[in-house]
């Protein structure tokens, strides 16, 4: 038992202390489950915020419809583009754990300023905020604190989303079979947890806050996000760490300079005249090497040794000048990216699929028959389908369908992301065609004597149910296998920002979704016609455009397939294998560790 607790990882991971992570102390899923409910609070807390905030400014603010809504498009377009800030300074300069932190902290700041801003200020009187008591008029001071407060909530969820999905499969070795598999299914509860964190919010605390208990919901979602940041830091003794590799924007540029300052040099056949630096020195910086590719083969002049490389005083020949000649990772770094590129943006539509759950599925849902009994449906509430789809194509996939597939493939695993999210693709296709098809269905039992009435249709809002399943069911293939792919195939400097570029995907589907809208409603509007997305909705027709959008998904596969066959996957040169523990291997692990503290 003592021997196996003095196992080092094998993919370079160290402890609090720098020193070499050991196996049985540290990371696996005792840090895992931590940081999954950590991610499901951070969750509750930030929809408990964003779900009825375009509600807020109207009833407690007195904005009208357009304002409050133009406000929250740029608040969330806000929350993505922190992602990038927080993927850029995790990976360059405090590692993961230290801009989790940092940013959850500034996350329980703003809850707490909001919360304060909302109870002491903002709510006069004290039972406004409802559908039917208006708040009064606040002055210049309290509503530039409301924005303050959730400036900042949008800056630390921000910040701490790419890095936080990161972190956590930083807490399995990939190197060692069983821990590899685990790293893998992490993201699926990952994914998971985030769900169900947005479930609590769009139900309890989203009802609480419609029914005008602002406060209640405000300082709700600050517990949850004051509970996130303890867990995280309770976990810190276990949790296993990647040192950040410097500044990738640096090293970009010295590849795109080194290559044009060559554009003379003749490139000759083979990897023998490309520079890299040895195996010592790379093990040391913790660094995994990238093996040589021959796309985009420009760049490799950048790694082509020439006499002017070195820096030379006299007769003496100094250190390489690194704008000169760049190593063969650092050149495959920047090809890494640009093969990733195409794969990123062929995601985005899925992403103007996904946003239509929150804007034109809500509208759809509130011109059916939204009535059981006395009960009344919100139509927002039946995302909760969505989630509950999700859940269960979780585990269907990791339960059944992946051991299946691999066992008829006859290999450890079944799909690959890039498949999965090919997949992905396809099921949102169906979900357009199923959204459009109930549409079609809605305008024909909508009551023809009361064509002005916006909701005038008596088809039940659970035709509705297979649109929204089947999103789910897209998600768990395209979004859990986004986040997979950016994390394997993003270079080792740059794992923080695979998770942001997975973010900025939806953030890109919804200013996308917003142009498809108004350049529809451009082209359709005519003097006798109100166009596809009227403010009633049965003098429209949302089916053609939900019928378009199952077009371009189309397109957009066709496109996705051609570029996923083009694809290369990154190769690494093998560090010692998971099984090879031998002294030399374990030695070599802590050696490197030392140089690097």
């Amino acid at each position: 038992m003592e021997m196996n607790e003095e196992v080092y990882t094998l993919d370079g991971t160290v402890d609090r202390h720098g020193q070499p992570a050991i196996r049985g102390r540290t990371g696996t899923w005792v840090s895992g489950i931590l940081l999954l409910v950590n991610q499901g609070l951070a969750t509750l807390a930030f929809f408990g915020v964003g779900v009825n905030l375009v509600l807020f400014l109207t009833r407690v603010l007195g904005q009208d419809s357009a304002a409050a809504a133009n406000n929250v498009s740029k608040w969330t377009g806000t929350v993505y583009i922190f992602s990038l800030l927080g993927a850029f300074l995790s990976d360059s300069y405090w590692g993961r754990y230290k801009t989790c932190a940092i940013f959850q902290a500034v996350f329980v700041v703003g809850l707490v300023l909001l919360s304060i801003s909302t109870t002491l200020f903002l709510l006069k009187p004290s039972d406004c905020g409802d559908e039917e008591t208006p708040c009064g008029s606040h002055s210049t001071f309290h509503i530039v604190f409301f924005y303050l407060a959730i400036y900042l909530v949008a800056l630390g969820n921000g910040g701490y989303q790419p890095n936080i999905a990161t972190f956590g499969a930083d807490q399995f070795d990939e190197e060692d079979p069983k821990e590899g598999h685990s790293k893998i299914a992490f993201f699926s509860y990952f994914y998971l947890a985030l769900n169900l964190g947005s479930l609590f919010s769009n139900t309890i605390l989203g009802y609480f806050e419609d029914q005008g208990m602002w406060a209640l919901g405000f300082w709700a979602s600050t517990a949850s996000a004051v509970g996130a940041l303890v867990l995280f830091l309770i976990g810190t003794p276990r949790y296993r760490h990647f040192e950040p590799k410097g500044n990738p924007l640096s090293r970009f540029c010295q590849v795109l300079v080194a290559s044009t300052r060559k554009w003379k040099v003749e490139r000759t056949q083979g990897e023998e005249n490309l520079f890299e630096v040895d195996n010592k020195e790379s093990a040391m910086n913790g660094d995994r090497k990238i093996l040589h590719t021959d796309s985009f083969r420009f760049l490799d002049k950048a790694a082509i040794i020439t006499p002017k490389d070195y820096a030379k005083q006299g007769k003496k020949i100094y250190g390489r000048n690194p704008w000169r000649l760049c190593t063969v990772t650092q050149v495959e770094e920047v090809k890494c990216i640009l093969r990733l590129l195409p794969i990123w943006l062929c995601t985005i539509l899925f992403s103007v699929v996904f946003t239509q759950m929150a804007s034109l599925f809500v509208e759809q849902g509130a011109a059916m028959k939204t009535k059981i009994s006395n009960f009344n449906i919100p139509a927002a509430g039946m995302s909760s389908f969505d989630i509950l789809s999700v859940a269960a194509f979780i585990f269907l996939y990791r339960l059944v369908l992946d051991p299946v597939i691999a066992r008829i493939k006859s290999k450890p695993k079944g799909l690959t992301e890039l498949q999965r999210m090919g997949i992905g693709l396809f099921i949102a296709i169906l979900a357009m065609v199923a959204a459009g098809v109930v549409e079609v269905l809605r305008l024909k039992d909508a009551k023809k004597d009361c064509p002005n009435c916006v909701n005038a249709s008596s088809l039940s809002i659970f035709w509705q149910v297979p649109q929204y399943m089947l999103i789910g069911a897209s998600e768990v293939f395209m979004y859990v296998g986004q986040l997979e792919f950016f994390n394997v195939q993003a270079p080792d400097g740059l794992k923080s920002f695979g998770s942001a570029l997975c973010m900025t995907s939806i953030s890109l589907g919804n200013y996308v979704s917003s142009l498809l809208v108004s350049i529809v409603m451009r082209i359709s509007t005519r003097d006798d016609m109100p166009g596809w997305i009227p403010g009633n909705l049965n003098k429209g027709h949302l089916d053609r455009f939900f019928f378009m959008l199952a077009a371009l998904t189309t397109a957009d596969l066709v496109v996705y397939i051609i570029c996923a066959k083009w694809y290369k996957y990154i190769k690494f040169e093998g560090r010692k294998g998971a099984d090879d523990n031998s002294d030399d291997g374990q030695a070599e692990a802590a050696a490197a560790a030392e140089h690097r503290v």
